[in-house]
């Protein structure tokens, strides 16, 4: 009797019948413990090059998967270094045309104003970048600044301690609530930075005219060290986040899949931390800059500030898309941007809106060099970003070891590498 038909030689005999397993395998070798059904789906092969990978089609990858973009730990900052070094040639160039146009404004009180506001406008960007960084831009940056500024000239007969500590103190609380609101509803910072900015414009409309500043506070007569501790400050920061580990801690809310999924507690309390911080270093700016400026703090919107802090930033180094960024890069676009301010205002040929808008157009175009040039030459196939499937599928005897996929046969059934 010839047993052509499967499992036809067990039905005179159910009780001699291997088990299901083994008749599988004796009846078909492909469907041994090496290849069996996968339930997880597959992905549609692309339209236009239909069994590309000779039958493989590689499975979904999780969408929130850490990015691995630095090879073995290992950034490349050729990009940030010569943006660096950009930026200082230019911040050079602006100067010389400053000093040819009357020298006298790089030297006694006017050098010493101009490094306050060198100052004052560091910290705005490091907040601005610090936002960056993290992945939920504070486009509130500005607003709170402004709003620092006039109570500090308004509460400054009361001492710079107690009126300064109460506008850092209150513009940390709402930039943890801030970042609680983000992270808590997985949302974009820019939308929640733009609602704290709204509140803090609020506080500012309240006065119709400019507030004189009260009290004896005089940052100029400490310009070299506030300009040393913000330079000081903003290198420190970049070189930390030069180290791959902690660029991808500070970096876990950028968006490597759907953005409304949530990245997870860690990431969450970066954020929130992040944007604290962010919104107290704003505050300091905002002090800084009304103070060194020795002028009444005329009221307004602020949102020039933020364009100025964000703009340098992005000029920077710093990539809109987050985490990426450079050492001392900020720091540059800082001093560039404040002597471009000067140059203007001595000239009067634009306003800091138009400086604003420059910087910001500037910075975009330095992302784009950034993210391009700023990652790892050479990467696996696994560690590049978007997952993007092998040029060559691996070998038939390593395909368990390696990729999760499952073999389509000719007659539409599919058996995996995982087994059933």
């Amino acid at each position: 009797m010839a047993y052509d038909d499967g499992d036809a030689r067990w039905r005179d005999d159910p009780a001699t019948a291997p088990p299901a397993r083994a008749r599988r395998a004796e009846q078909n070798p492909f469907a041994a413990d090496d290849y069996v059904d996968d339930p997880r789906p597959l992905l549609d092969e692309p339209d236009d090059e239909p069994g590309r990978y000779g039958g493989l089609a590689i499975l979904t990858p999780s969408p929130r998967r850490p990015e691995r973009d630095d090879h073995h730990g290992r950034g490349h900052l050729l990009a940030h270094l010569v943006c660096e070094a950009a930026l200082l040639v230019a911040a050079a160039v602006v100067a010389a045309l400053i000093y040819r146009r009357d020298p006298s404004l790089l030297s006694g009180d006017a050098r010493q104003q101009l490094m306050v506001a060198v100052g004052g406008l560091g910290l705005l960007a490091l907040a601005a970048g610090l936002s960056l960084r993290a992945g939920v831009v504070n486009l509130a940056v500005g607003p709170i600044a402004l709003a620092a500024a006039i109570h500090v000239a308004e509460q400054g007969d009361r001492g710079i301690a107690i009126a300064g500590g109460g506008a850092v103190v209150a513009a940390a609380v709402g930039g943890l609530a801030m970042g609680a609101l983000v992270a808590g509803l997985q949302v974009p910072g820019w939308a929640a930075s733009l609602g704290v900015g709204f509140a803090a414009m609020t506080f500012v409309a309240q006065r119709d005219a400019p507030v004189t500043l009260q009290g004896g506070f005089e940052p100029t007569a400490h310009a070299v060290p506030v300009l040393a501790a913000v330079a000081g400050l903003t290198a420190v920061g970049g070189l930390l986040a030069a180290i791959p580990a902690v660029r991808r801690q500070l970096g876990r809310f950028r968006s490597s899949g759907d953005p409304a999924q949530r990245p997870g507690l860690i990431a969450g309390l970066v954020v929130v931390v992040a944007l604290g911080v962010s919104s107290a270093l704003a505050a300091a700016g905002g002090m800084l800059l009304a103070s060194g400026a020795g002028e009444p703090v005329a009221p307004g919107t602020g949102i020039e500030w933020t364009g100025l802090a964000v703009g340098a930033a992005l000029l920077g180094g710093v990539s809109a898309f987050g985490r990426r960024g450079g050492v001392v890069g900020t720091f540059l676009a800082v001093v560039l941007i404040t002597l471009v301010l000067e140059l203007v205002d001595r000239g009067r040929f634009a306003s800091p809106f138009a400086v604003a808008a420059g910087a910001l157009l500037l910075g975009l175009v330095v992302t784009r060099v950034v993210e391009r040039f700023g990652r790892p030459w050479a990467v696996e196939p696994d560690d590049a970003e978007g997952d993007a499937p092998p040029r060559n599928p691996p070998p038939r005897d390593r395909v368990r070891d390696s990729w999760p996929v499952r073999f389509v046969g000719h007659g539409g059934r599919s058996r995996g590498a995982h087994g059933r």
